[in-house]
């Protein structure tokens, strides 16, 4: 048995500050591990280490996190804008742009910085694990790593086994989603896994209701929290998650699948074209100028 197997996995690397990487590396660091987190942009790195802060703050304010733990959480963060600190890591999760050229070029670059037992797991949420994988030189070490945004506050991590993912690299990450205080859901490599694959085609199909003049966003929205119990309503989550993310993740599926129930509803198609991409551009199937948000139909 490596030296490797018997400690598990101590060291982290996270490529990518965005909003995914940096809460990865938050709860990475807030479990004891250390973290490298890399981003070629330097004051990206900056901004997500105050990020960080601020988000621990909030757990320390509310008592589930007290500041000694935020002061080691902090310690055990460096940064860096190349993978020279990846030498020594024993897992590193890519949460770079969701864009499968993108990936496949870090991937490539990755690999040499790595010690050869090194796992390489993948946060996208809809690219084939299989086919990233198979640039690396370690597919049976590859792995599909999707964190919910925000990753500190959402208990899922959707891990998802390529073709060629190896027993001993699946059980590693089980046991490290345990020990962030996760849940697992084991998913095949199929377009979108287990929850976009599910969910994002309900919002579609909500936006086809709208199309079709089945309801306004009100009742649509007020229907599925009252009577589905859903905690947000079809429109108010896909403005949050931006509709240009829900048309994409419809357009791998509709790609990956040729099956015309996941067509994008052309209405979606407009919303993105006219840039009303949801909160963050301040004005999607709800407008954000005003409290409370008005319905945009």
């Amino acid at each position: 048995m490596s030296h490797n197997a018997t400690i598990g996995i101590a060291k982290v690397g996270v490529i990518g500050a965005g909003q995914m990487g940096s809460g990865i590396a938050h709860v990475c660091a807030l479990a004891g591990l250390d973290v490298a987190l890399v981003d070629v942009n330097a004051a990206a790195l900056e901004k997500a280490v105050a990020n960080i802060g601020r988000n621990i703050d909030r757990q320390v304010a509310k008592g589930t996190v007290t500041q000694e733990a935020k002061d080691a959480a902090l310690a055990r963060i460096a940064t860096a804008t190349d993978y020279a600190p990846f030498d020594d890591a024993d897992l590193v999760i890519e949460a770079a742009t969701e864009k499968a050229e993108v990936k496949k070029t870090i991937f490539r670059a990755l690999c040499p910085a790595l010690k050869p037992e090194a796992i390489i797991a993948s946060n996208t949420s809809s690219i084939s694990i299989t086919g990233l994988a198979a640039v690396t030189d370690r597919p049976g070490k590859f792995i599909g790593m999707h964190f919910m945004n925000p990753v500190p506050v959402m208990k899922l991590i959707e891990v998802i086994r390529g073709i060629a993912t190896d027993e001993p690299t699946f059980e590693a990450i089980q046991a490290l989603s345990a020990k962030l205080g996760k849940t697992t859901a084991v998913s095949e490599d199929f377009p979108a896994f287990i929850v976009n694959r599910i969910l994002v085609p309900m919002i579609n199909e909500a936006v086809y209701a709208l199309y079709e003049g089945v309801g306004n966003i009100t009742s649509i929205d007020t229907a599925m929290k009252l009577g589905a119990n859903h905690p947000m309503g079809p429109f108010e989550l896909a403005d949050f998650i931006g509709l240009d993310t829900c048309l994409s993740i419809m357009q791998v599926l509709y790609d990956g699948l040729s099956d015309s129930k996941y067509r994008p509803c052309p209405l979606l198609v407009k919303y993105v074209e006219a840039g009303w991409l949801g909160r963050k551009s301040g004005r999607g199937f709800y407008d954000y100028s005003s409290t409370p948000p008005k319905p945009t139909r």
